[in-house]
């Protein structure tokens, strides 16, 4: 069994016009709905053996917010820039490339590459990913690079709100 964990990153910041779009920053209800996820997550019980992040700052700063909430130290956060504005198929594609002994990852992200990934998966059931969402998903397979093909047995979906 292989479950895989999509987040879209918090609520991030708009208040600097001129920066760029990869630098910007989680605002105020971003950096307090991180941890909250993260919580949720490790009371549910799903807590990933890794976590890889896009290398936006918004992105990155989701990911140790929720590792941190979630008992897990910042080493647990592994970067990939193919994860910034990342379409469905790549996402997967990092999934499938996940070692096999590791059983729970956790891939944050954006849209809409995020949403229409769970959408896919979901059987349409989840339109749409908003900001700081979760999307876990539970495949019965043995490879992550089997999840490129295969249907999950188990969805679960949770926003801040």
């Amino acid at each position: 069994m292989k479950t895989l964990v999509l987040v879209r990153h918090a609520k991030s910041s708009w208040d600097e016009p001129g920066l760029d779009d990869h630098e910007r920053p989680l605002n105020e209800r971003g950096l307090r709905n991180a941890p909250v996820m993260g919580h949720r997550l490790a009371e549910r019980g799903t807590v990933p053996d890794v976590i890889r992040s896009s290398t936006a700052v918004r992105a990155r700063s989701t990911a140790q917010l929720m590792a941190r909430a979630m008992g897990l130290m910042h080493e647990h956060v592994e970067l990939d820039e193919r994860l910034y504005g990342a379409s469905p198929e790549t996402i997967l594609e990092i999934a499938g490339e996940i070692d096999d002994s590791i059983g729970t990852v956790m891939l944050v992200a954006h849209d809409p590459g995020l949403s229409d990934l769970a959408f896919s998966l979901s059987d349409s059931t989840i339109e749409h990913m908003p900001t700081c969402a979760i999307a876990e998903f539970r495949f019965d397979i043995e490879s992550w690079r089997d999840a490129v093909d295969a249907d999950p047995v188990d969805v679960w979906f949770d926003t801040p709100r």
